[in-house]
């Protein structure tokens, strides 16, 4: 290849093919039109004298020369960005850009109508994509650039990561309304559950990866009890609508509990042991803490969060 005459331009149609694994999506990307994206490819191809991509059903594959380029080309072309833009020089009006967050669908109950408000006002331009977190994996989307800002329960990060807590959060026992073993102890919405019948009744527990444990089940140790957890579910949605529609209950971060209530037949109640309360974090990779535009999503994030916290 001749470096003199590559024309460089090309290098951001390879970075939005090697993100999008389409020629349609990666146009709508960088602002091309699809044709022009497939002519880029042609001269990409030609120049660099491999296919880097083949056809996998609707999408393109990349070749393991295409793979291999991945992460160094998108940490080069962050790099230019950074040297190049300015705050200043971010104007989300008029951005065309997309932000990939990871997150479980907590936030896409309580977050993602929200921020879809706000950037419709803000940044009409701006494409958001929230994908599932992989359990036990938070961190590597983000290394291999496949994902921008996480949001999860705070862990210990590596240390090219950088965090901010956006929330606290504490925990609420939900029930289907008019549960009958709950209005026969003659409990009303808000009231503590007995811990007999809270350990009594079938729970349905929130686990992307199917575990029947999670830290209601250590809080009930500390006390010396156990749970019947008899059914488990990959997302919070789903937990909720069993409990609606069964004689199930389940614990759930207190924000989406109260506002299930407001939304489904189901109650609220208070659980009958001590919990810990949750800091829920964002984070991202060091390489995008100086990023305007990264900077502008994060402080939107946050301001639309925070009203979520309970000190």
């Amino acid at each position: 290849m001749n470096f003199a005459s590559f024309d460089l331009n090309l290098l951001r149609v390879l970075d939005a093919l090697l993100r999008e694994g389409s020629t349609v999506r990666a146009s709508e990307r960088i602002g091309l039109s699809q044709p022009a994206v497939s002519a880029a490819l042609g001269r990409l191809r030609h120049a660099l004298g491999d296919p880097l991509f083949v056809r996998k059903g609707q999408g393109l594959e990349p070749t393991d020369f295409a793979r291999d380029l991945a992460i160094p080309l998108r940490k080069e072309l962050d790099n230019l960005e950074a040297m190049l833009c300015g705050p200043s020089q971010f104007e989300p009006r008029s951005a065309e850009l997309t932000f990939k967050i990871t997150g479980n669908d907590f936030f896409a109950e309580m977050l993602m109508p929200r921020l879809a408000n706000e950037l419709s006002c803000r940044a009409p331009g701006m494409r958001i994509q929230l994908v599932d977190v992989v359990p036990g994996r938070y961190v590597e989307p983000l290394e291999q650039y496949r994902v921008d800002l996480g949001l999860i329960p705070e862990v210990a990060y590596p240390d090219w990561v950088e965090s901010q807590p956006v929330f606290r959060s504490n925990f609420l026992v939900i029930a289907a309304s008019g549960h009958r073993a709950l209005a026969a102890a003659g409990l009303s919405a808000g009231d503590t559950v007995p811990l007999d019948l809270f350990c009594a009744l079938g729970h349905v527990l929130f686990s992307p990866a199917g575990n029947i444990g999670a830290m209601g089940d250590a809080a009930l140790a500390a006390v010396g009890r156990e749970r019947r957890v008899v059914m488990t579910l990959p997302v919070f949605s789903g937990v909720c609508s069993a409990v609606a529609q069964s004689d199930r209950i389940a614990l759930v971060p207190s924000q989406l509990a109260r506002h299930m209530e407001r939304r489904a037949p189901v109650v609220c109640y208070k659980p009958p042991m001590p919990m810990p309360r949750v800091q829920l974090s964002m984070f991202w990779h060091k390489r995008s803490t100086t990023n305007p535009s990264h900077i502008w999503l994060r402080g939107v994030i946050a301001d639309l969060l925070a009203p979520l916290d309970e000190a």
